[in-house]
């Protein structure tokens, strides 16, 4: 297929790769162009000095940006992808937003004979550059199956939830996962290295059992290393929480652990660790003792 791919930053960077790399004729657009021009020297595809001349006759339109303001910056406008998308075309945004700019993107989309899904993606910096990531899908099921084979060029789960905004809600739901098993695995470190016990070789134990998950396999060592300068930054996990508990608000949906994993979060920025990954409450903790 003939694609366009906006927004290459630790995420868009190597998915774009992936799609080059499988086989689709790939043009790209990023705001610094600088990072444009690299990827077109590693990948051997193309760039475009705007987003509408990216997605000028693409086929489909991927969008991996920071927030919804970002989002609408390169969707709308003289300039945005949706002026020069074509009928039949699938514009795909795997930006974490909000739910509800996906049923307002759908809902343009769908004006313009052009189909719309809201597909935010889970798996992190080295899920994207090994193609292993799980992608949770709003829309049409005609849009969907346009896409879902695209998609597959970098991830290893994608699925279809609902209606336009339902890959946002799901993505919600993530976070919110996240947030708690993450505390709860930085308290267990923190635990367990205050009774004096070997850390890392009481890890290597547990996770065979019931307390395995994700974050263990892939962040204890670093954690245990005080190593931070990678994953997925803090800053970014506070605008998700803040999007989840916008709408629990909303909802009258209670999140109290949510809530106090984000407090926590708001301490590692004041720490200057904004840019540290998620994994960097386990420091907050030594920082602190407690």
């Amino acid at each position: 297929m003939k694609v366009a791919f906006i927004g290459l930053g630790v995420m868009g960077y190597p998915m774009a790769g992936h799609l080059q790399q499988a086989g689709h004729d790939v043009c790209v657009y990023n705001r610094t162009a600088t990072k444009a021009t690299a990827w077109c020297e590693q990948f051997q595809g193309r760039c475009a000095a705007t987003p509408a001349a990216a997605a000028m006759a693409a086929d489909v339109v991927f969008i991996c940006v920071g927030n919804d303001d970002d989002v609408r910056s390169v969707v709308l406008g003289d300039t945005g992808v949706l002026s020069q998308m074509h009928k039949g075309s699938v514009l795909v945004d795997h930006t974490t937003a909000s739910a509800d700019l996906a049923r307002e993107l759908y809902g343009l989309c769908q004006a313009s004979g052009v189909g719309f899904v809201d597909a935010p993606v889970s798996g992190g910096q080295a899920g994207a550059e090994r193609g292993v990531l799980t992608v949770m899908c709003g829309g049409t099921r005609e849009a969907f199956e346009q896409v879902e084979s695209v998609i597959q060029c970098y991830a290893r789960c994608v699925r279809r939830l609902g209606e336009a905004g339902s890959g946002q809600l799901a993505k919600m739901v993530n976070q919110i996962c996240i947030a708690g098993i993450v505390q709860g695995l930085a308290e267990a470190m923190n635990f367990s290295e205050r009774v004096g016990l070997d850390t890392s070789a009481v890890i290597d134990v547990i996770r065979q059992g019931a307390a395995q998950s994700w974050q263990m396999e892939n962040r204890y060592q670093t954690m245990l290393d005080d190593q931070y300068d990678h994953g997925f930054a803090v800053d970014w996990m506070r605008k998700d929480l803040g999007l989840v508990q916008a709408l629990a608000e909303q909802l009258d949906v209670p999140l109290p652990v949510t809530r106090l994993v984000d407090s926590y979060y708001a301490e590692i920025q004041a720490m200057g660790g904004g840019r540290w990954d998620t994994s960097s409450l386990f420091k907050r903790m030594q920082a602190s003792k407690t």
